[in-house]
């Protein structure tokens, strides 16, 4: 367990400096300087949130599961109140106070998890039924991702949908009674995209990229022709072009067309490996857990940062629709980063648990050979 929490957390801090010095690079000839500045200060505040997540005993979350999830509900039915909620794009995601910034979604996914483990090992010897497993859960979950899909913010209603689906699975659902409300949902998202035309044109710019590579396709389209250009090797830290004003958003969804573009190949290759080890991490310390509650815990957290690499690089590399979402670690956006530093921490706390719930036996087994009758 020592060895799994050891390469999750190199892995973690590997990605994070690669982040900084990527938006060094992504900041050249921009006028955003204030990556230089505010992301470095994001990422302290991280690792402060990772030495908290890691510290103590994450069991006590199990008294007070509820705390998360209501201040999370509660801020997103602020961000939704005219002249609170900051409105940007056409989307209203952001609370703030002068400069700073929060997006109460990114928060609302690591409640939502907390809250569905609690359910899940509480509740796990009825979970089979379809009231205890489908429609209790179920509708806590519709007022979450309710809220998050009023902004609008399609993608990480859909990414939270499939990790609370992912969950409840493990904590005992039965397909049959899973399936029928998963196919309503992505009936509904489909009629939603049709009658939106934002999406539909995103939809038709992923299908017709050639023909939409100068409006609404510009973006992944010129990603894709970053990560070309780089080839094996890339074209130098800071020599990327396409930064330039040639892919939108490049510090944060498209930072990987950056990657790409300035390392190379083989640079793609080892951040996809590094999140490869820290979902491997994260399955193998879900495996080892000492209790359902922190399965439960780990294995959403595995998967929330799994759906979304595979998201965000899916889209820089053409494969999927635009979504919008970060690349965990790398992107730029101090909710996100803070959040996901701390689920690595609440990682780190469960292994450390299953670890001394492993040697505890042991011990004990130990201390009763020395004391028996006879023992020199």
């Amino acid at each position: 367990m020592k060895a799994a929490t050891s390469l999750l957390l190199f892995s973690v801090l590997g990605l994070l400096v690669l982040g900084i010095v990527m938006l060094v690079s992504a900041s050249t000839g921009q006028p955003q300087a204030k990556y230089l500045i505010m992301q470095p200060i994001w990422a302290g505040v991280g690792l402060i949130a990772l030495l908290v997540a890691a510290s103590g005993d994450y069991r006590w979350l199990k008294r007070f599961w509820w705390v998360p999830l209501l201040l999370a509900v509660g801020a997103l039915v602020l961000v939704l109140v005219p002249q609170v909620g900051l409105e940007r794009n056409g989307a209203r995601r952001w609370l703030g106070v002068g400069r700073f910034t929060l997006q109460p979604s990114e928060f609302a996914k690591v409640a939502l998890i907390i809250a569905l483990a609690w359910y899940g090992e509480r509740y796990q010897r009825f979970m089979g039924q379809f009231r205890r497993g489908v429609v209790y859960p179920g509708l806590g979950i519709a007022v979450v991702l309710a809220l998050i899909f009023k902004e609008p913010d399609v993608g990480t209603t859909m990414l939270l949908a499939c990790v609370s689906c992912m969950m409840l699975l493990l904590a005992g659902i039965r397909w049959r009674y899973i399936a029928p409300p998963v196919m309503l949902a992505v009936i509904a998202l489909a009629v939603f995209i049709v009658h939106d035309p934002m999406r539909s044109a995103r939809l038709y710019s992923w299908m017709h990229p050639e023909e939409t590579k100068l409006e609404t396709g510009r973006q992944t389209y010129q990603a894709v022709a970053a990560l070309g250009s780089g080839g094996v090797q890339g074209v130098g830290l800071g020599e990327g072009r396409q930064k330039l004003g040639f892919v939108p958003e490049h510090h944060t969804d498209f930072i990987f067309s950056v990657i790409g573009e300035e390392l190379g190949l083989i640079a793609t290759l080892g951040v996809l490996l590094a999140f490869l080890m820290i979902v491997l991490c994260g399955v193998y310390i879900a495996w080892n857990a000492a209790d359902t509650f922190g399965m439960l815990i780990a294995a959403g957290i595995a998967c929330l940062i799994a759906l979304q690499v595979i998201i965000n690089v899916g889209v820089v590399t053409g494969a999927l629709p635009n979504k919008g979402l970060a690349l965990p670690f790398i992107s730029y956006g101090g909710s996100n980063l803070v959040l996901m530093m701390g689920c690595i921490g609440l990682l780190i706390n469960i292994g450390r648990q299953a670890a001394r719930h492993v040697a505890m036996p042991v011990l004990g087994r130990d201390a009763d050979e020395l004391t028996a009758p006879g023992t020199a």
